[in-house]
């Protein structure tokens, strides 16, 4: 089993923290260790370096080599262009193929925080069991704590199981709103969906053949000219593309601490706060304020205020409610951050 740890994405949720130059998996968000180390120490806690790979792109190539001084250049796979996840799986599962490897493989995120990498671990080698038999893919299920609106979930059926630790996927659940979220962690059936895959390069490719067949003949005609042709590969998720449309998804349900690092509330559900439920990192300080996530690079008061994300770096200044941290990747997405945005009004 090899492990694929996928960190080309920049990180727009957490700007301004994580920048274009240097997105959050190289940042320290949870511990001394940037997250891609941290990701990649998990894995190297019981595999040989050698089964561990990194997938970026061209401009993060010399993050990586320096973050991971042990990986070898060869065990990074580079994607000529952002386009999500699946044509970067789909890519992946080619590498291994035309070196006539199919040995199966982890594909995982590089800005997850998981608690306790020992149960996590005999996970993966439960998942790999399903993996290895008739084009199976394997999902991680978290055992859900409360009713999150940012993550997406797994629908299981029990009834209808590969083992005793494995249950077929009826049905993924995109991210819902509180009252769907609710009704959902209910159902003793239902986990968040970690984003982390289990399967064969061979069921990968299999399964492009068959629900995007377009995109795997784009990349498998041109493999001598990636660059000319992966910008006209759709920016879809792995999910979407492959997951929600196979009939042979199962799950392996897992129970430990676990939190996807996307956006700044994850800090806060992290780091600890304080008496008013505010996480604070910097000179800050605070007075009838609560509930508010605060990063800041300067001497910062926060006053009478009540859900709010402030972060202040050399990159820009961010204020936004919490129920809108999610527009913060939109508007980035919609307008290039330079100075000729910020105009004097």
């Amino acid at each position: 089993m090899k492990a694929i740890i996928l960190a080309g994405g920049q990180g727009t949720r957490f700007w301004p923290l994580s920048s274009e130059d240097k997105p959050k998996q190289f940042l320290n968000l949870i511990s001394n260790d940037s997250m891609l180390q941290e990701t990649y120490q998990r894995f190297r806690n019981w595999l040989p370096v050698e089964k561990v790979f990194v997938v970026t792109t061209d401009k993060y190539l010399p993050l990586v080599l320096n973050q991971l001084p042990e990986l070898q250049e060869s065990q990074v796979i580079l994607e000529p262009d952002r386009r999500d996840t699946a044509p970067c799986v789909a890519l992946t599962a080619m590498h291994f193929l035309n070196q006539m490897d199919d040995e199966v493989l982890i594909i995982a995120p590089s800005d997850q925080h998981i608690g306790n990498s020992q149960v996590f671990q005999q996970a993966l080698k439960l998942a790999e069991k399903v993996a290895e038999q008739d084009d199976s893919i394997v999902t991680l299920g978290i055992h859900p704590t409360g009713p999150e609106t940012g993550y997406g979930y797994i629908k299981a059926n029990k009834k209808n199981s590969f083992s005793s630790f494995a249950y077929q996927v009826e049905e993924f659940i995109e991210k819902p709103d509180i009252n769907k979220a609710e009704e959902l962690i209910s159902d003793e059936n239902v986990f968040w969906n970690s984003g982390i895959f289990i399967w064969k390069p061979s069921t990968i490719a299999n399964n492009f053949k068959k629900h995007q067949p377009e995109m795997w003949k784009l990349i498998n005609d041109n493999q001598t000219k990636l660059l000319e042709v992966y910008s006209l590969l759709p920016k879809v998720s792995i999910d979407y593309a492959i997951l929600e449309k196979s009939e042979n998804v199962f799950t392996v349900p897992v129970n430990f601490e676990w939190d996807d690092i996307g956006s700044w509330t994850s800090l806060g559900r992290i780091h600890s706060s304080d008496h008013n439920n505010n996480y604070l990192n910097g000179e800050v300080m605070e007075a009838l304020s609560k509930n508010c996530i605060v990063y800041s690079d300067r001497k910062t008061l926060l006053i009478g205020v009540e859900d709010l994300i402030v972060a202040s770096t050399d990159e820009g200044i961010l204020v936004c409610h919490k129920s809108e941290e999610q527009t913060i990747k939109k508007l980035l997405n919609k307008e290039k951050i330079t100075k000729k945005n910020f105009k004097d009004k």
